[in-house]
C-alpha cells in the first residue's frame, strides 16, 4: 500500500512532466540560432489525463517528447523565441501552482498525523 493517494501521485507526475517541458523549452531557446533545428515539446497534461481516465497508475506514466515540424526562420529553424518564452512563463506558473498544492496537501497530512506539534 502506498502512503500517497492518487491525487498526490498525479501532482507529482504533473510536476515531473512540467520539469521535462521546462527542459525542452529551454533547449529550444538555446537552439534558436541553429539552422534547421525543430523545437521539441511534451503534452504531459493530456498524457496524465488519459492515464487517470483509463485507470492506469499515474505514478508509472511516461511522458514522451515530440518534435514540432515547422519553419519560422529562413534557415529552417522552427523556434519562435517569443512564443517559447511565453510557454516557459506559463509552464513556470503551472509548476509553481503544482508545488504549492502538493506542499499544502503534505502539510494537511502532517497536521492530521500530529507531526510538527509541540
Amino acid at each position: 500500500m502506498s502512503l500517497l493517494d492518487t491525487t498526490q501521485q498525479a501532482l507529482e507526475s504533473a510536476m515531473s512532466g512540467s520539469m521535462l517541458r521546462n527542459t525542452l523549452l529551454t533547449n529550444n531557446l538555446a537552439n534558436v540560432d541553429t539552422p534547421g533545428y525543430q523545437p521539441e515539446d511534451v503534452n504531459f497534461q493530456s498524457t496524465l489525463q488519459s492515464a487517470i481516465q483509463s485507470g492506469s497508475p499515474v505514478s508509472q506514466v511516461s511522458f514522451q517528447p515530440y518534435t514540432e515540424q515547422q519553419a519560422v526562420g529562413a534557415d529552417g529553424n522552427g523556434v519562435s523565441p517569443e512564443q517559447t518564452q511565453a510557454d516557459l512563463a506559463q509552464n513556470g506558473l503551472l509548476y509553481e501552482t503544482l508545488t504549492q498544492i502538493a506542499t499544502q496537501r503534505e502539510s494537511i497530512l502532517e497536521s492530521a498525523m500530529g507531526m510538527g506539534q509541540t
